[in-house]
This record gives structure tokens, C-alpha cells and sequence, in this order.
């Protein structure tokens, strides 16, 4: 990696042998300008030249001699929304960038559920519909390249080498469903061009995202931040051999593996000990539950005659995180990553007529494991021709545990390095004027939700010092329901991540968007993205666009006890109701003990009381704390409660 940041940086400043202006690749045709403010352009160019901008909407130019290192900047006054315009920029050689429009510029940014897009690895609902309708030409798309660097880049890498699109069904299909559902709801409201600028990863950590002068901060962090300095530096040993050494370990750790021959891939392997486990779905056994490591997953099907002697596809859909695939114990593909969708061709003499087996080595390197996503994706197809589905009971058995190998080296690009996402996807676009943020992660965080109590106000704090725009609006998506369902109260990571995120609601300018109503048991990736969208969107339509509308379902704010009884106190608390049935639900209390029982639970007005006949002395309360809750407080607005517990 450093040798490739060294190339960039050569490139940058060696301009003197190009005539004409270079522009970051954030500043092209389609673009849009932050209204009503002094929005920054720059750029390089020959040493000691003197750069004309010429901007359309006021005729006005701009003088700007180039520094040592060809480098220039200018701020340009915008006015209200509107346009298209034009922004000419000359060094002697003039570059016209077109069909400019001014508005509001919004930059995205997260892992895999503000990565996912309307139609591809994953899909939204109605997706068909929704690609069809997304006309929208005022609002404008930059998709930013996934890049990792050890220091911060100057210019960022784009999709496909591409710029500022208008939104089309071509350009939308591939981009943000939740980022493109905002800006078509906050456009829809008020008219006003909206330029997205996304830049997120899926599967990646917040402190990624965060600069090390940030995270220098917060001595978790201190190791890491070393190690990455050693790297830029060369002081460590090459990872190609950390990797084939602790491959070498694994491989004689996995039991899958025997004199490094994969046996329990062939056909005539007995399974008949091995459990079941419904796929697609979680791994969700007492022996899989918080698992990481390798499991080895069996299907046995029947071919069809009709079937062989042709090439077929094999669809597997999404695995958390990387998999290996064999048919009759021949490797027919391997993917790493849990964001892509598994699609191996198999050649036509692999299958045959009757008993097949298709065996899945899955290795899910921390959090989740398992295979997601729909259940009609799991399937072998012959082109043009039949199919038979692959979803149901799969054989499965347990190679290694993670737990039982020292941790696997990092990549030199691997995207959960300490500050490496924040120094090539988000320094870039530092100069760049922008109306607020977007952010929706947390998932990969879950296991580590206290310190991302201190983590998260952390980055979002170091990008408006970074920006240098002030307290700009910084709103972001609270973590969705997600995998089994509990019968009884319990302790929770998710939602301890929850809740590091309510509390982070105490920095200036930020808002939450609660979507604990609209996750789903089996799928980390909820389809239902336009209501994430919608719901972000009534944050700003509320605070930055001064519309008169409700934007929270109910807040906690306070709590008191009342003899046997707890009363919590809510805002945005208009129409308090327990939706969809005449008892409120995910309600518990505990006294000193911390011992928690399911309350019963009655609105009084906006405050909601507690009591369960177990805690004579409540002490806490808690709402929807759980993975997967099934709390049903709304308000008016059918907007749903923040889970919470008091006292924190």
C-alpha cells in the first residue's frame, strides 16, 4: 500500500508537466454546490499560475495563484438552489464543468445497510418498482470506490472511474437505497437538488472511519495505531507470510481437513451424526450461538436426469462471512466477504444423475455467521431450463473454533485497520461543502458496545473538527431488530449498541432514526429501506428545512418510583399507544439485583407505568433490550420508542 500511495502522491505533485488544471474527482459535470454559502474548489496546477473560476450563476471570477507545490483553493459564493450552471476553471486552458446544480449536499457513509443498494447483491422491497420510478434528475449520485490507505489521500477513487450522476434507473439501481430514499423524500418535500456523496463499506468498524489524531484519544487504540504506522514504515513482516503461516495453523486446527484434504466434501462422507440446521438462516444452536470459526454445512439433493451432461449454476445467495464451495467433493468457487452474492458455475461432469452433495465451508470471522438473505436464491439452475431450491435442512458440523488460533493478520488493504477508511473515503471530500452527514453502522461495533459508547461521539466529533463547517447536522440510523427472538428479559450486545447510540444523541446537531420495528429475524440487511430513508429524512425536514412535522417516536427523559410502580416520562410523546394491540409489550423491571422480570405496563398521558408482582422494589426499567425485541410503544405518527434502559 505504500508504494501505491507514494504513486498518488508523485502524481499529484509532479503537475508542472500538464498544462491544464487537475480537479479531484469529486468536482465534475452533474455536480452539486452547497446553497448559500463560500463552497471550495481546488485543484493542482503548474507552479506560480495564476487560476481563473468563472462561475455562471453571478458572472463572477475568481484570481488564484498556485503555491509551491501547484496546489490552489478558492471559496465561491452560491446562492439559493437552482441551476443547471456552469463553473469554468482556466489556467490559460479552460476546464467547463456542466449542468452544475445548486443545493444540498449530504455525504453517506456506514457499512453493508447504507452500502446496500435498491437491486444487486442484496435488494430492497419492491425493487423492481422502485429502480423503474427513481427519475430524478436533481438529485445527484457520487459513488465513492472502496480504498483503504495508511495515510490521508488527497483525491478519492470512484466507482468505476465515473462522476457525479444524475438519478436515473441506471445510475440509482447500484446505489445507497437508505441515502437515495432520504434525498427523495427531503426533494419531494422541498424541491431542493440534492447531491449524495457515498462513501461507506460494508462488514467495516467505526474506528476505521476515525483519524488517528482522534483516536490517539482512546489507549484501545494505541497497539493498532502503531501497528499502522509500522506498516507505513515497512517495520513489519510481509503479510504474505503471517498469512500462509497462520493458514498452515488453521488448516491443521480445522477437523475438516485431514493431511490438508478436505474430507467431509465427498459424496459417500457419513453426516448421519451431524445436526440440522434451517437454511438459509442464523446460526442459531446452543453450539453455534456467538461462534466464530469455521463450520462445515452439507445438502444432499437428487438430479434429475434431465439435468445432466450440461453446465448448471449454483446459487448460494450471501454467507457471513467467506465461504469455499465443492460439489461431490471438487472446489467449484470460493468468495470472501460476507456483501457479495455466491454464483459458481459448475461444470457439467461435476454432477450426476441421483445423490449429489454441494458442501459449504463457512467461516465467519467474528459477529454474525450463516447464510442470508431470501430463501428463493438458494437454488441450482440449469440455463434456460429447470431449478431445484436448495433452502430447507442442511447437515452441518463444527471445523474449528476462532476462539482456539491466534487472530489472523490484517491484510495490508483490510478495511478494519484503524483510521485506514477515514484517510482514502473521507479525507478527500474534507474540503468539500457540505449541508450534514449520514451514518448507518454499528453492526460490526455490536461486541464492543461500551467502548463505542466513547467511540462514536469520538468520530463524529473528529469529522466536524476535520470538515471545518462546524456542528453540521450529523444523523444517523439506530441499529434494527435482528436474529431469534427471546422469550425471556435478558443482557443483549445490540442493544447495548443501541444504546451507545441513544446517548450519543447528546452531542449538538445530531439525530437518531429508530427502525427497531422494521429488521428482520434471518436478514442482518433489512429490505425495507425506504422507510430508513424516510425516517432519516423527517430528522432534516424537521431540523434543517423548519417543516412543522413530528420526526422521534417516543424519548424517554425521565423516571420515578412510586411505591411499587415505575413511571416513565416521554417526549415526543403525542397519541402515546401500544400499536397493534390493547397491551403494551418489551417493558421489564428490576430492583437492586438487576434481576429483570416482564412488567405489565400502562400509559398514563405521556408517561407509561411499570409494575411486575416479582420486584416489590423496582429500582430500573428497561424497553425493547433484546436482539430481536418485540416492544410495540408508539406515538401518533406511528413512529416507534428508542429502546432504553434508565439509570444508565
Amino acid at each position: 500500500m505504500k508504494k501505491i500511495v507514494l504513486v498518488f502522491l508523485v502524481s499529484c505533485f509532479s503537475l508542472a508537466s500538464f498544462a491544464k488544471v487537475k480537479l479531484p474527482s469529486v468536482f465534475a459535470d452533474n455536480m452539486v454546490l452547497q446553497q448559500k454559502t463560500n463552497a471550495a474548489i481546488w485543484g493542482w496546477a503548474e507552479k506560480g499560475k495564476v487560476i481563473t473560476v468563472t462561475t455562471s450563476w453571478n458572472k463572477k471570477k475568481y484570481n488564484v495563484t498556485t503555491g509551491a507545490n501547484g496546489d490552489w483553493k478558492v471559496a465561491v459564493a452560491t446562492p439559493s438552489y437552482g441551476g443547471p450552471y456552469q463553473i469554468s476553471i482556466s489556467d490559460g486552458e479552460v476546464t467547463n464543468l456542466k449542468n452544475v446544480l445548486i443545493g444540498d449536499v449530504w455525504i453517506c457513509s456506514g457499512q453493508s445497510n447504507m452500502e446496500m443498494p435498491l437491486d444487486g447483491w442484496v435488494s430492497v422491497k419492491n425493487y423492481e418498482e422502485e429502480v423503474k420510478n427513481a427519475n430524478y434528475p436533481k438529485i445527484r449520485l457520487l459513488q465513492a470506490e472502496h480504498e483503504t490507505s495508511y495515510v490521508p489521500l488527497d483525491d478519492a477513487k470512484l466507482n468505476n472511474g465515473g462522476g457525479w450522476q444524475e438519478c436515473s434507473p441506471k445510475s440509482a439501481k447500484g446505489f445507497s437505497a437508505a441515502a437515495y430514499f432520504f434525498a427523495r423524500e427531503i426533494f419531494k418535500q422541498t424541491g431542493i437538488p440534492i447531491g449524495l456523496i457515498h462513501t461507506s463499506w460494508g462488514g467495516t468498524v467505526a474506528e476505521a472511519w476515525t483519524s488517528a489524531s482522534a483516536l490517539k484519544s482512546m489507549p484501545d487504540f494505541a497497539k493498532a495505531l502503531k501497528t499502522i504506522s509500522d506498516k507505513e514504515n515497512g517495520k513489519v513482516e510481509p503479510y504474505s507470510e503471517k498469512l500462509k503461516a497462520w493458514n498452515a495453523e488453521v488448516m491443521k486446527a480445522d477437523q475438516g481437513f485431514s493431511n490438508g484434504e478436505a474430507i467431509w466434501t465427498k459424496a459417500d462422507f457419513d453426516d448421519s451424526n451431524w445436526k440440522t440446521i434451517k437454511t438459509p438462516g442464523l446460526w442459531e444452536g446452543d453450539d453455534l450461538k456467538n461462534f466464530d470459526g469455521v463450520v462445515w454445512t452439507r445438502k444432499e439433493i437428487n438430479l434429475p436426469a434431465g439435468m445432466t451432461g450440461k453446465d448448471l449454476e449454483l446459487n448460494l445467495g450471501t454467507i457471513d462471512d467467506d465461504d469455499v464451495t465443492y460439489v461431490n467433493g471438487v472446489k467449484v468457487g470460493e468468495t470472501v466477504g460476507v456483501a457479495n452474492v455466491r454464483k459458481y458455475k459448475v461444470p457439467a461432469n461435476l454432477f450426476k444423475a441421483g445423490k449429489n452433495v454441494i458442501t459449504v465451508r463457512v467461516f465467519d470471522t467474528g459477529g454474525g455467521g450463516g447464510f442470508y438473505g431470501d430463501s428463493n436464491l438458494l437454488k441450482l439452475n440449469m440455463v434456460g431450463g429447470d431449478s431445484i431450491a436448495l433452502a430447507g435442512d442442511w447437515k452441518y458440523k463444527i471445523g474449528f473454533d476462532l476462539a482456539k488460533v491466534k487472530p489472523r493478520p490484517q491484510a495490508d488493504n483490510d478495511p478494519n485497520q484503524v483510521t485506514v477508511l477515514y484517510n482514502a473515503m473521507i479525507h478527500p471530500f474534507l474540503n468539500y461543502t457540505i449541508k450534514g452527514a449520514l451514518w448507518y453502522q454499528g453492526e460490526s461495533n455490536a461486541d464492543r458496545a461500551k467502548q463505542y459508547r466513547t467511540l462514536f461521539p469520538l468520530m463524529i466529533t473528529n469529522w466536524r473538527a476535520k470538515f471545518k463547517q462546524g456542528n453540521f447536522p450529523f444523523y444517523f440510523v439506530q441499529l434494527a431488530n435482528f436474529m431469534e427472538k427471546q422469550k425471556e428479559p435478558g443482557e443483549s450486545n445490540w442493544a447495548e449498541l443501541r444504546d451507545a447510540q441513544l446517548n450519543t444523541l447528546k452531542l449538538p446537531h445530531t439525530g437518531m432514526a429508530t427502525i427497531i420495528d422494521i429488521g428482520e429475524a434471518d436478514n442482518i440487511h433489512p429490505k425495507n429501506k425506504q422507510e430508513v430513508g424516510r425516517r432519516l429524512a423527517l430528522i432534516a425536514l424537521h431540523n434543517e428545512y423548519k417543516k412543522d412535522i413530528e420526526y422521534s417516536g417516543p424519548m424517554l427523559t425521565s423516571s420515578k418510583i412510586e411505591g411499587k410502580n415505575m413511571v416513565l416520562n416521554f417526549s415526543h410523546a403525542k397519541g402515546l399507544q401500544a400499536k397493534g394491540d390493547t397491551k403494551l409489550k418489551g417493558f421489564a423491571i428490576a430492583g437492586v439485583d438487576k434481576v429483570w422480570h416482564w412488567a405489565d405496563a400502562t400509559i398514563k398521558g405521556n408517561a407509561v407505568m411499570l409494575s411486575a408482582s416479582d420486584v416489590p422494589q423496582p429500582k430500573f426499567a428497561r424497553y425493547d433490550w433484546a436482539d430481536n425485541p418485540d416492544g410495540n410503544l408508539y406515538n401518533s405518527s406511528d413512529l416507534p420508542a428508542s429502546p432504553f434502559e434508565t439509570g444508565r
